[in-house]
């Protein structure tokens, strides 16, 4: 059992971190002192012939990782791999591999009669020809696929794509050919097949109208995931219309750079009864980015504001934006107007905890403000006991769920917003913090004050009424500091930026 689940997933690097790392590098030193040995490449020259020799251990393989440079150099080495592995299905490839270069075709050609298994491919641009082998049902058991400028028709695309049973990923990177056209309805091809997870980026050709009419079938609508719309043609404007078709949309990413300002017509809030995590990246065009003019993309963080305060996304847990002044805002929400007769005020902000991932735009790590309900105030207090142990740590890879483009949240300073009782919210330190000292700065004593959120950064929105001007009266004012948070103030302290490991 050890044997095999040693040889289901292999890494080859040049630094494994055993035990047996040292001596092993003094031999290399020892045997090598006229040329310097190429270390992976040497592993995977090894590997090669063990799983030649050995066909048990050879079936047993389902994912190869390289690295960058060694998948470029040792081709014949990592051919030879391939050849022996049978059920591989997830391998790292050199680049010609996806552009179509020929100095790639015996690795092709290996991996198309020997690994009918694979579950992910990508073709780049010049690579049109081998997409259309897809059609002749090589890899029936792809569940990603990922198309960057390709230059196909949407006919043939339908054509392909309608061969992949168990496709659940698509990614589209700059294709023009994309467009509305690949949504609709046809007698002559297939209709486009229900996915997971799509990915749009630099499609300009793709409305907001076209992913409507492609989710307004049940069997789409259903199982849509995962939407993530990068420079797209799907404006912020038309994007309620997107997420009250994608009904049972769990995570939303909208990233765009925007020149104007919302239109003054109100908007329908963005409403989502099943979206669980979202990423609102929107950031204004270089001309506003130095200078004291109110940016545009104020205007769409209030339009997410209006959204969150409506309880339009009741299901939302997670949050990402590119606003540090974002929870400033929710602090400001006024509270709720009473209605005539016997009914009671109605609820004024979140119904549910919502965790606020925010980064100015030019922040290099995200910082973490959880915000709870009003009538969980009292369970958050409860909960910041300083007997209890933090679980968090800095994360030994890139590779996880919190990771991708957004970048891994659990580096984030950590405060925690929760209801003051008057429908506005009031930040008090995480349990995951350490205690704030005294009113003379000296840790470890007695007395503490609340964390409060922390207002200029680099590169925040200082929107017109927002809490800015609040954090700047409480600076100047200690009164009106102590009145409104109920304690004193600390000011948060930067940590450095995020480390990210040279794998890729």
């Amino acid at each position: 059992m050890l044997i095999r689940c040693r040889y289901t997933s292999i890494r080859i690097d040049a630094v494994h971190y055993c035990a047996l790392e040292e001596i092993l590098t003094a031999k290399r030193r020892r045997k090598s002192r006229h040329h310097e040995e190429d270390v992976p490449q040497t592993r995977l020259r090894l590997l090669a012939d063990t799983l030649r020799g050995n066909d048990w251990l050879a079936g047993k393989v389902q994912l190869i990782k390289v690295p960058y440079m060694t998948r470029e150099t040792a081709r014949p080495e990592l051919t030879r791999c391939v050849s022996a592995c049978p059920n591989l299905r997830y391998v790292d490839l050199p680049e010609g591999f996806y552009n179509g270069e020929a100095s790639s075709q015996g690795l092709r050609q290996e991996l198309l009669m020997r690994c009918p298994d694979i579950r992910k491919m990508r073709y780049n641009e010049g690579a049109e020809q081998f997409f259309n082998f897809l059609s002749q049902k090589h890899w029936l058991h792809i569940e990603t696929l990922e198309l960057q400028r390709l230059k196909i028709e949407p006919t043939t695309f339908r054509q392909v794509i309608s061969t992949l049973p168990t496709l659940n990923e698509l990614r589209i990177i700059s294709m023009p050919t994309f467009t509305d056209a690949i949504f609709q309805e046809s007698n002559v091809v297939r209709s486009f097949p229900p996915l997971g997870k799509l990915y749009l980026e630099g499609v300009r050709g793709v409305t907001a109208a076209g992913l409507v009419q492609y989710l307004d079938r049940p069997e789409t609508r259903e199982f849509l995931t995962d939407l993530t719309l990068k420079r797209s043609g799907v404006s912020i404007p038309e994007l309620s219309q997107v997420l009250w078709a994608a009904s049972n949309l769990k995570t939303l990413t909208v990233i765009a750079t925007v020149k104007h300002s919302l239109p003054l017509d109100p908007l329908p809030p963005l409403q989502s009864i099943s979206l669980q995590v979202m990423h609102y990246d929107i950031s204004p065009t270089e001309e506003y980015l130095n200078s004291d003019l109110v940016k545009p993309s104020d205007s769409y963080y209030n339009y997410l504001v209006s959204s969150l305060v409506s309880n339009s996304l009741p299901a939302l847990r997670e949050l990402y934006v590119r606003d540090p002044g974002l929870p400033d805002a929710l602090l400001l929400a006024p509270p709720a107007p009473k209605f005539a007769g016997s009914r009671a005020q109605q609820p004024r902000g979140f119904a549910q905890p919502l965790d606020i991932y925010t980064k100015g735009l030019a922040d290099t790590e995200w910082s973490f403000q959880p915000v709870a309900p009003e009538e969980e105030m009292f369970e958050s207090f409860a909960a910041l006991s300083p007997t209890r142990s933090n679980g968090g740590g800095r994360p030994i890879s890139t590779y996880s769920t919190k990771a991708g483009g957004q970048g891994w949240s659990g580096e984030a300073r950590r405060s925690v917003v929760v209801g003051n009782g008057v429908g506005g919210f009031l930040a008090v330190p995480s349990e995951e913090m350490p205690r704030p000292g005294s009113s003379s700065g000296s840790p470890g004593q007695a007395g503490w004050g609340v964390r409060p959120i922390s207002y200029a950064r680099p590169g925040s929105s200082h929107r017109p009424g927002s809490s800015h001007a609040i954090a700047n009266a409480m600076k100047d004012d200690p009164g009106v500091r102590g009145s409104f948070w109920g304690g004193r103030t600390h000011r948060r302290n930067d940590s450095s930026a995020s480390k990210h490991d040279l794998w890729r």
